[in-house]
């Protein structure tokens, strides 16, 4: 499975539901929500700075959109970014392999 790290912004409706009820497990939530899509969250923090938590996901990232469409349309969450894990070690051999056969424009 691939796994993607997922950045929100809470709108002012999701911090009114923190104030409302300030012992809100949204790792809990969160979880529940990637279980019902066949995905799983990994990891979930709260975060200082633009953002205001991130969720790490393994699943498909159709399954990290279909979370991210669940939670923008709730009208709790803007600013969702979805970011996938990739290795660059191998993405780096498959460019070598590719350089060797790429002719710039004019040559």
């Amino acid at each position: 499975m691939a796994k993607f790290i997922t950045l929100g912004v809470y709108t002012a409706k999701g911090l009114a539901g923190f104030v409302n009820n300030p012992d809100t497990d949204r790792k809990a939530a969160t979880a529940a929500l990637a279980v019902a899509g066949g995905a799983k969250v990994t990891r979930y923090a709260g975060l200082r700075g633009k953002y205001d938590f991130m969720a790490e996901i393994e699943g498909t990232f159709e399954q990290a959109a279909a979370a991210a469409m669940v939670a923008v349309s709730s009208g709790a969450v803007s600013d969702f970014t979805i970011l996938e894990d990739i290795n660059l070690n191998e993405i780096a051999k498959t460019a070598k392999t590719m350089a060797s056969n790429y002719k710039e424009p004019g040559k």
